[in-house]
């Protein structure tokens, strides 16, 4: 079976896919996923045949515009129609039609009724009650998709990007004090900075392939070796982790890291590039016939199907290769541009230092500012502030400032959204603060419909500044809730609110689409840390990492300001009174 066939057959199987979740003539559907089935079967190479001149007509089901498409396929990669069909449609959608009980006419109503995308958001949706209420489902159906989709994503146990960052940082300092180990790299979704991990991949490039294998398996936390080969050798670590190491060529080297690296999806995008300019692209390198033309950086190789290089959190086909086409690829937030933390705990709370302990470990980080936003009074388990409390810390706070030099410390507090869409806390309490960062605690089993108001009008209140936790739990803990948020970041900009992307490794409460969601919508987006002790503010690099699968910039994210031009960007000012702003700049 040759790789042009399969080409093809990818591309028909795509095509019918989409076809049928838009609601297309089942008859034209079954045309592509007939001629998929034919190429998939066929022995001899459609590019041959095309080469030798034949008519692709004369095999069972192809038809003059079938035959068309075939030939545009094998020229370029890709055909014009399944293009026009992925602008229509979300990348993800077509993963849907994988789920038990979900065909193409489910799979729409879905999309386009409820907004879900992939099997996480159906599975959440599922849980929440949505499901049933759509035609064609009902409760029983419901019940069924949540069992189904409950253990088929349970069945690949993922662990959380900071806890695998722990197991790689140590690996690669392992692997880093073996003689003739040159170059190393983690790559895969680790790399892509995804909220949790699978597996590590990771690269090495050595003098002696042999001994750079001997220490990987020999390192004191592996608990099996599951492969050991001269190139490429697999453990499993005594926590569980599943570890693949890959020794490289150095010619090779940025080539592997663009092929383990990008998505499945990003992959196939670029392997149909190169097959535009004639060339194949794999691990090894790019090729025109038999000779290496790029793959000793990732640089190369893009350069050599005419692209920039593409940034390792970029790469999910999610529209960043017709960006780069075009120049139009974003210049990402870089981590020594925060400015400040805008989210930290102290012992007041239930963070585990002091205020002053905190301020001592933002200097080393070189911050401007910092904002204490201790949890409010209903937060009993973290021992949140009440007004007498938040006032005392308050006090506490002008004495440091009026002492401290080159850092500030803002007054704020993290207040609990009730079920109403009150606010924990009385509008004179928050009035005396620089920055109310408003967040969900409870009530996670509200609707959709009912969650999402209760936030809108949290936002309605004119001391908010920051919303904090709209729209997600703590990563793995079923605690999580579901709203509409292009509703509430397009209130929040009305509202002059921002929205906080936690850097929390525990936390996904403001995911990388709903981040983009707020570039496009024109909303700011704070990365705070979150922190509870001095060590949990290395985290932010972590936020750094989501805002770059958002794509954001430096412009786009609130905290890569300096004191005096955030100031005016967290006053409301046709809300609070002028004596507290004016207090407020003089603190």
């Amino acid at each position: 079976m040759s790789a042009q066939n399969l080409a093809a057959a990818a591309v028909f199987e795509e095509i019918a896919d989409r076809l049928a979740i838009q609601g297309e003539n089942a008859f034209r559907v079954r045309a592509y996923s007939n001629a998929a089935r034919l190429l998939q079967g066929l022995g001899p190479d459609v590019k041959q045949k095309l080469d030798r001149g034949e008519d692709l007509t004369e095999l069972p089901g192809i038809g003059a515009d079938l035959a068309a498409k075939i030939r545009e396929i094998v020229e370029t990669g890709t055909c014009g129609l399944l293009e026009d069909l992925r602008r229509k449609m979300p990348a993800a959608v077509t993963e849907l039609l994988k789920v038990p009980g979900l065909g193409p006419k489910r799979v729409a109503l879905l999309w386009h009724d409820l907004d879900v995308q992939t099997p996480e958001e159906v599975l959440r949706a599922a849980r929440d009650g949505r499901i049933r209420t759509l035609p064609r489902f009902g409760e029983k159906v419901e019940r069924q998709i949540e069992a189904s989709l409950a253990e088929q994503l349970s069945v690949v146990t993922r662990m959380k990007l900071a806890t695998a960052a722990h197991y790689a940082d140590a690996l690669v300092r392992h692997l880093e004090q073996t003689k003739g180990v040159e170059r190393i790299a983690v790559a895969g979704s680790f790399r892509r900075m995804r909220e949790t991990v699978g597996d590590l991949d990771i690269l090495v490039t050595a003098r002696k392939a042999n001994v750079a294998t001997e220490r990987f398996i020999g390192y004191p936390d592996v608990a099996v070796v599951l492969a050991q080969g001269e190139t490429r050798s697999a453990v499993r670590l005594k926590c569980g982790l599943q570890v693949d190491l890959r020794v490289v060529p150095a010619e090779s080297f940025g080539a592997a890291l663009v092929y383990f690296t990008g998505s499945k999806a990003h992959s196939i995008a670029l392997r149909r590039l190169a097959l535009q300019r004639g060339f194949k692209i794999n691990e090894y390198g790019v090729f025109h016939d038999e000779e290496r033309i790029a793959g000793d950086t990732e640089a190369s190789v893009y350069r050599a199907i005419g692209l920039p290089e593409i940034p390792p959190e970029l790469r999910e086909d999610r529209g960043e290769i017709d960006a780069a086409r075009a120049g139009q690829l974003p210049r990402l937030i870089e981590a020594g541009e925060l400015k400040g933390d805008l989210h930290l705990h102290t012992s007041a709370t239930d963070g585990r230092n002091s205020l002053e302990e905190m301020i001592a470990a933002a200097r080393v980080l070189g911050f401007e500012y910092i904002a204490v936003a201790e949890n409010s009074r209903r937060a009993s388990m973290a021992n949140g502030l009440d007004a007498a409390r938040l006032r005392q810390q308050r006090e506490a706070i002008d004495l440091i400032n009026a002492k401290s030099k080159g850092i500030r410390v803002l007054k704020g507090v993290e207040v609990d959204i009730l079920e109403d869409g009150r606010l924990d806390l009385p509008d004179k309490v928050l009035a005396e603060l620089d920055l109310v960062v408003a967040a969900v605690h409870s009530g996670f089993e509200l609707s959709r419909a009912r969650q999402t108001e209760r936030i809108l009008r949290a936002l309605d209140n004119p001391h908010v500044t920051l919303l904090a936790q709209p729209n997600e739990g703590s990563v793995g803990a079923r605690e999580s809730f579901d709203v509409d948020m292009l509703r509430i970041v397009r209130k929040a900009k009305a509202r002059r609110v921002h929205l906080e992307l936690s850097a929390h490794p525990d936390r996904v409460d403001l995911v990388d689409k709903h981040c983009r969601m707020a570039k496009d919508e024109g909303v700011l987006v704070a990365i705070d840390s979150n922190a509870h002790d001095t060590g949990e503010m290395a985290q932010l690099r972590y936020g750094v990492g989501q805002a770059h699968r958002a794509w954001l910039g430096r412009d786009d994210v609130l905290n890569t300001r300096g004191l005096r031009e955030i100031m005016p960007l967290l006053e409301r000012d046709q809300a609070r009174p002028k004596a507290s702003r004016s207090k407020a700049r003089a603190a």
